[in-house]
């Protein structure tokens, strides 16, 4: 593994100041973050050359987890080892984390009373505009093969009319992918190699060399972090009690989450609300406009979920249980995050010289168009209509909307966001105020 520097390694201090910078600021989504950190690493800074940012870039995205978190963590590794990818990923994660906590305590006390009903209401609405943008952006980068709107539709189908499972549709998305390259032409090999070629032979630190007793040693340790806190927790609380739940599930979610928070929300909203009860229908919505706000990886709406599950279910005080919830969510959603960084960036080159691996991630790209496809239906009829059902017959299993329950107020306010987002590029934070005080005006007239 290779690196080109035209100037020395910063101290530990001034990478800390940097990487703070970037976690206070990322905000707008995984694109925003990473053109932010492109900014300051590769162009102001020039710590890390154009060949291998976008060589981390490449290797973060095939990865499950927030790719623009997983993204620092490797600049912060590649600086200062270990220490250094540590206080990156914390310093992007830990800004935004405080304050979804915050908005999940204000909005457990104060989300019933009508101003902030509106507020949420508009808020919502403007969620939907954010879902089709990023569905747009997704569909451009990954729809580019007749096989990739094959996947995309039969993982929309998949998830909407037959509610199989999202890891599932993970899994053979996957396989799918590795059969088509076995029977036919695959461009992603000759794309690493390309870019491989382009990295400098420059001498690197002895952390970033493959080593298989590092490995092991850093798979061992990041293993136990992970999984001896949730041990301890179900030995002191039992394995069905709520935190324990939540620890087993967003530890899956950690080894599955492959194309971004969008592509697990509508998974996530099912199961916390039908499966484990810890959320009311309409509440990952509101969630996820909370997210949007902060800095930070957009799966830090999942904080918001476990803030809930733990208020109301851990048989603690309200506030106790939720910071006990939101600290367990957080915990098993991003230290997978380390392990996958600390553990497989010494063997990235071996990784992007694999085809087959290539082609599975690519089709994963595509069914996740399908995966977010869905996640719009869902939010859309939770938002336009005040009334969601369901309608089965065997296998098929789809939600039906109470049609006497259409919000026509929440269509003009998300068509109007959405009109903002997508053809006048308006910058998100500013579209959801602006959605959330027309809400808030609604609810006084």
């Amino acid at each position: 593994m290779t690196l080109a520097r035209s100037e020395p390694t910063p101290s530990f201090a001034e990478a800390t100041g940097s990487f703070a910078r970037i976690g206070l600021l990322s905000f707008g989504g995984p694109a925003g973050q990473i053109a932010l950190m492109h900014r300051v690493l590769v162009e102001e800074k020039k710590w890390l050359d154009e060949a291998r940012f976008l060589h981390a870039l490449n290797y973060c995205m095939i990865l499950p987890g927030p790719e623009a978190m997983q993204l620092a963590t490797y600049s912060g590794w590649l600086l200062h080892g270990v220490r250094g990818g540590l206080m990156a990923g914390l310093l992007f994660v830990l800004p935004g984390a405080l304050v979804i906590t915050l908005l999940s305590a204000l909005y457990l006390a104060l989300g019933q009373e009508p101003l902030a009903q509106g507020l949420l209401f508009g808020l919502k609405a403007a969620v939907l505009a954010v879902v089709l943008d990023a569905l747009i952006k997704v569909s451009r980068r990954a729809l580019k093969t007749p096989l990739a709107y094959v996947l995309a539709v039969a993982a929309f189908l998949a998830l909407m009319v037959l509610n199989v499972p999202f890891p599932a549709v993970i899994v053979i998305a996957a396989l799918v992918g590795i059969i088509a390259d076995l029977v036919g032409p695959n461009t992603g090999a000759a794309q690493a190699a390309s870019l491989q070629s382009s990295l400098a032979p420059v001498a690197m630190p002895e952390w970033t060399r493959p080593s298989l007793r590092r490995f092991l040693s850093t798979l061992a340790a990041w293993l136990m972090i992970w999984f001896a806190p949730l041990i301890l927790l179900a030995a002191a609380l039992g394995s069905q009690h709520v935190l324990v739940t939540e620890g087993v599930f967003f530890s899956k979610m950690a080894a599955v989450t492959f194309g971004g928070a969008y592509a697990v929300l509508a998974y996530v909203a099912q199961q916390a609300v039908e499966i484990y009860g810890w959320l009311k229908p309409d509440e990952m919505l509101t969630g996820l406009g909370l997210a949007e706000t902060t800095p930070g990886p957009l799966i830090l709406v999942l904080v918001f979920v476990g803030f809930l599950g733990g208020a109301r279910l851990s048989g603690f005080d309200p506030i106790v249980g939720g910071l006990a919830g939101a600290a367990v969510t957080l915990w098993f959603t991003f230290v997978p995050c380390f392990l996958w960084i600390f553990a497989g960036a010494p063997y990235v080159e071996t990784l992007r010289g694999v085809r087959w691996l290539s082609s599975a991630l690519s089709a994963v790209t595509a069914a996740v168009v399908g995966v977010i496809a869905n996640l719009g239906v869902w939010f859309a009829l939770h938002v336009l209509f005040a009334d969601v059902g369901s309608w089965t017959a065997g296998l098929i299993s789809m939600p039906v909307p109470a049609f006497a329950s259409f919000q026509p107020v929440a269509l003009v306010i998300a068509t109007l966001a959405a009109i903002a987002l997508i053809w006048f590029k308006a910058n998100m934070i500013l579209v959801l105020a602006t959605a959330a005080l027309a809400g808030m005006a609604w609810s006084v007239l």
